[in-house]
């Protein structure tokens, strides 16, 4: 084994920081791969730990592949906690320059929480992407000013969160856009789609009208 090649020396660490280096190590590699792709090897190798420690804190692959979602959906959903103060436009601005703000600083998190995983997204898994997704829903209506939203609106809502995820992926892969420009143009996509619905649903011309 070559010095290039070789594990970085282990180090002594506190149980929590040790968690901690682990799940980063294991967020960094599924967000680069298929959870089946990677092994606990692959993930002790990268922390600089032992096979069997990596066994210790977290038991198998699945355990930590749990556990390293749930870091960063934890992570995500502390940047979106409600900051209101300007206008409803104004107030989703703002959370979406937060989302975007964690998904440059936590790309590997933000990828193997939206792109990684295994094919049946069913359990554990499912339950925490899609806590991720019922929290984004909230906060936009509560940016958007909607207590109940009408089946339109809620549609309109849920597919520009889609949106987002999918411009949040396809910008950590190319980065051939301005995040300021990305950012505008999914603010004012979020105006076009409530035309859109304003044409089908009341509610959804009344929340129109107010933004206007």
């Amino acid at each position: 084994m070559t010095p290039e090649t070789a594990r970085p020396p282990r180090r002594r660490l506190s149980v929590d920081r040790r968690r901690e280096e682990l799940m980063a190590a294991a967020l960094e590699l599924f967000g680069a791969r298929d959870a089946e792709d990677v092994s606990i090897d692959d993930v002790a190798s990268a922390a600089g730990a032992s096979r069997a420690l990596v066994y210790h804190y977290f038991g198998g692959k699945q355990e930590l592949y749990v556990a390293a979602l749930r870091s960063a959906a934890g992570q995500l959903e502390a940047r979106l906690r409600p900051q209101d103060g300007g206008s409803p436009l104004d107030d989703l601005a703002s959370g979406l320059g937060r989302y975007f703000d964690f998904v440059e600083e936590h790309a590997a998190g933000f990828a193997a929480l939206l792109r990684g995983g295994p094919a049946n997204r069913t359990g554990e898994v499912g339950e925490i992407v899609d806590g991720v997704r019922q929290r984004l829903f909230r906060l936009v209506q509560r940016q958007m000013r909607v207590e109940e939203p009408s089946p339109a609106l809620r549609t309109t809502l849920r597919s520009w969160i889609a949106s987002v995820e999918t411009a949040g992926l396809d910008w950590l892969e190319h980065r051939d856009i301005e995040r300021t420009t990305l950012e505008r143009m999914l603010v004012e996509q979020m105006v076009a789609l409530l035309g859109v619905a304003a044409r089908h649903d009341p509610d959804a011309r009344r929340l129109l009208e107010q933004h206007g």
